[in-house]
């Protein structure tokens, strides 16, 4: 029988399943972003661990919504399992102070279910989309839209941990590689 962490990893004890497809975007075919309501995203891939420190902003409201989670690594990447804990500002604060790469994106929602993230810094020129959904079944007869390129949702280069390790020039070959 399993006894403390292994049970947990088996498990995935207090985790959801995350079910979503990643797609490259065309920045040239997709809808206009400008002025759109977004939500900017500050990530913090903290050195050493699989935990990402999180800001969200509103761009509307103002609302910052601050949180730690984890992701598992699983073979099936349309069902992988994610912790997420919620934080007060002086958690966050006090997590804030760890090693970690930082990454910032905008989203903004583009109907349908997608989502467009527009990254800033070394990733600038970098856009994906997402769509998650509740069943596989569901997310893979989704249609996809013309601006979304290639799809990348089994690449793990296109994680976010991974993109917070690329500078300019990293990036430009994983694009150079991904788009035909």
């Amino acid at each position: 029988m399993l006894r403390g962490l292994d049970e947990e990893l088996v498990a995935h004890k207090y985790a959801h399943v995350e079910r979503e497809r990643r797609f490259l975007v065309d920045p040239a075919r997709r809808p206009d972003l400008a002025g759109a309501p977004h939500i900017l995203i500050e990530d913090r891939y903290i050195d050493g661990t699989r935990l990402r420190l999180r800001r969200m902003t509103d761009s509307v409201s103002g609302r910052i919504v601050l949180k730690i989670g984890k992701k598992y690594d699983v073979a099936d990447v349309l069902s992988r399992p994610t912790v997420t804990t919620y934080l007060d500002q002086g958690e966050y604060d006090l997590l804030a102070k760890l090693q970690a790469r930082s990454l910032s994106k905008r989203r903004y929602p583009v109907g349908a279910g997608f989502g467009i993230d527009v990254f800033e810094g070394a990733l600038s020129g970098l856009e994906l989309s997402e769509i998650e959904q509740h069943d596989a079944a569901t997310l893979m007869s989704v249609v996809i839209p013309e601006w979304a390129v290639a799809e990348v949702t089994y690449d793990p280069q296109f994680q976010g941990g991974r993109l917070s390790l690329l500078d300019p020039a990293g990036l430009a070959r994983l694009l150079a590689s991904n788009i035909e």
